[in-house]
């Protein structure tokens, strides 16, 4: 018995040692009195032994044969990235190396590549981090890469794939991008709302000049964040449900509880969402949910559906009873949609799946964007003070800034392109599924394979960028071009802001005039300047790349008391 478990103990050590995720199984037997074993046997762990072995060698050999075989067929190879184990691939050092996300990007440094295979499971994944080739996947071969790769988390995200954005290609997709284009972001619905976005352009003015003149003339120290964020997801509940607030709101016009809650759990959706999970390439794992990934979205989800469905399921009853008869949001553009029977063309439940996620696309870039451009701003002054004098050139201080001025301020407008070129809201766009068998940048790209767009890879590219990690406004203007236009999106993917091709963000106009007018006012109308007692502003990024800690910045109102939507 002894000499059994000396033989057990060393194969563990054995195997443990050369895969370490198989240490999680392969554990020394627990022994209980006199060398009892009291969960794995020592008959089941040779046959475990066995199986490993054989699945072993059958890999083995199995790639040998395909080596031989590309070589003597002079099939382009994959490109190039870190060894892979055995039936795990690289689970274990991305597992040993989070956030994934950065270990990736060290890779790719070392191996001097822009772009690499990683192997995770049986999943081939393909990080980019060239413009060149990131335009090679995603215009010249972008029919075999408009699919989305299933996870557990997008799975749960989109109530199984009702919605557009992480639906893999086929007819539900196409039938809910039909619904976006022609009913939805349409110019004929974005002028319709109109009028609700500039109430939320004038409401979150009218909190920051709450907070910042209530205590004293001087100003007043504002959290930043709270009021980009209060400001995106106002706009789309305002669009959305015809609602400012989900409860009450607070007295100076900011967020309540509720919005506080709501804001969370669509942010932990969006960190969550296609972070790299454990279960997701070896699903054998799934019942662990070894990185808690999928219990912190159901959380979120639980959230998300207390707010959103109650209203939802109250709208679908009103106009099913003959209540409602006029639309009056995008909610109720969903609801009437009729299809060529006079039926509704979408379910109760592909209207939930799309709503959440226009609000998930829709509250992050722009809330972001702005938070690190002040932040960028306030530690270069002469930036902020030359974004201010075009503002006050082209608006003036008689009236606030709106959406048709936006065209006329093209280095306003640049400091939000730079802010969402250094600083994006995640690492990588959302992946692309090889749909066949493709050569990419002179490499093979398997079916099956995830492409991986590189946010930080390609706003932070030295070959493309002079100075990349600066922040620099001026490097998308033309010098001594007059009344040169700028924008927010970039189709030739130096940077990614809204992607391009067939999965592209189909809200893009949307996204740059939340920006825009978000950065616009919070510019126009405050003096903003460094708290006191801080010499400059922390620019740490956390982990997920949002600003490590919120921008608290000193407000102060620029503009005549009169010119503030006072109410």
């Amino acid at each position: 018995m002894a000499m059994d478990m000396e033989q057990n103990l060393n194969f563990n050590a054995v195997v443990s040692s050369s895969n370490p995720v198989f240490s999680l199984f392969l554990l020394p037997p627990q022994i209980c009195g006199s060398y009892t074993y009291c969960s794995i046997t020592s008959q089941r762990l040779s046959s475990f032994a066995i199986c490993f072995f054989v699945s072993l060698v059958i890999f083995l050999v199995k790639t040998k044969f395909i080596n031989i075989f590309t070589k003597s067929k002079n099939i382009p190879s994959l490109p190039p990235g870190p060894s892979p184990w055995p039936l795990v691939g690289n689970v274990p050092e991305m597992w040993r190396n989070r956030p994934a996300y950065g270990w990736i990007h060290r890779v790719m440094k070392e191996l001097d590549t822009d772009i690499a295979c990683f192997r995770l499971g049986k999943t081939n994944v393909i990080a980019v981090t060239s413009p060149e080739i990131a335009r090679e996947f995603l215009k010249k071969n972008d029919a075999l890469f408009a699919s989305r790769p299933i996870t557990i988390n997008s799975g749960i995200f989109s109530y199984r794939f009702l919605g557009t954005a992480v639906t893999p290609w086929g007819n539900q997709w196409k039938k809910m991008r039909r619904v976006l284009v022609h009913d939805v972001f349409n110019n004929s619905k974005m002028r319709w709302m109109l009028e609700k976005r500039n109430e939320e352009a004038d409401n979150i003015v009218r909190y920051i000049y709450n907070l910042s003149s209530n205590v004293s003339s001087s100003g007043q120290v504002v959290n930043v964040r709270t009021i980009t964020q209060h400001y995106t997801g106002s706009v789309m509940r305002k669009m959305m449900f015809n609602k400012r607030f989900y409860g009450k709101g607070s007295e100076d016009g900011g967020p309540g509880v509720e919005e506080q809650e709501h804001i969370s759990a669509l942010f932990t959706v969006l960190s969550y969402l296609y972070a790299f999970s454990v279960a997701d390439y070896l699903p054998w794992l799934r019942v662990f949910d070894l990185d808690e990934h999928e219990k912190k979205v159901k959380e979120a989800m639980v959230v998300l559906k207390k707010y959103q469905e109650v209203i939802v399921n109250e709208r679908v009853q009103q106009w099913s009873e003959g209540k409602k008869t006029e639309a009056e949001d995008l909610l109720d553009v969903f609801i009437t949609l009729k299809n060529e029977n006079g039926n509704p063309a979408l379910s109760v439940k592909e209207i939930k799946a799309q709503i959440t996620e226009i609000l998930l696309a829709s509250v992050d870039n722009p809330a972001n964007a702005a938070e690190w451009a002040l932040s960028e701003m306030l530690n270069q002054s002469e930036q902020l003070e030359k974004a201010v004098k075009e503002l006050d050139r082209v608006v003036g201080k008689d009236r606030l800034v709106q959406e048709d001025d936006i065209p006329n301020l093209p280095y306003v407008t640049a400091c939000a392109r730079e802010a969402l070129r250094l600083h994006p809201i995640a690492p990588f766009n959302l992946p692309h599924l090889s749909m066949a068998d493709c050569v990419v940048g002179d490499y093979f790209i398997p079916k099956g394979s995830n492409i991986l767009l590189s946010r930080l890879g390609l706003g932070r590219n030295p070959k493309v960028w002079e100075d990349p990690l600066r922040f620099n406004p001026e490097r998308h203007l033309k010098e001594g071009v007059p009344n040169q236009q700028v924008s927010l999106t970039e189709p030739e993917l130096r940077f990614i802001t809204f992607s391009t091709g067939r999965r592209s963000c189909l809200g893009s106009w949307l996204g740059s005039t939340m920006t825009m007018m978000l950065f616009a006012r919070l510019l126009q109308g405050f003096t903003w300047s460094i708290p006191p007692g801080m010499e400059k502003i922390d620019l740490t990024e956390s982990n997920s790349l949002l600003k490590d800690t919120p921008l608290h910045a000193h407000a102060k109102p620029r503009l005549p008391p009169s010119v503030y939507p006072i109410n």
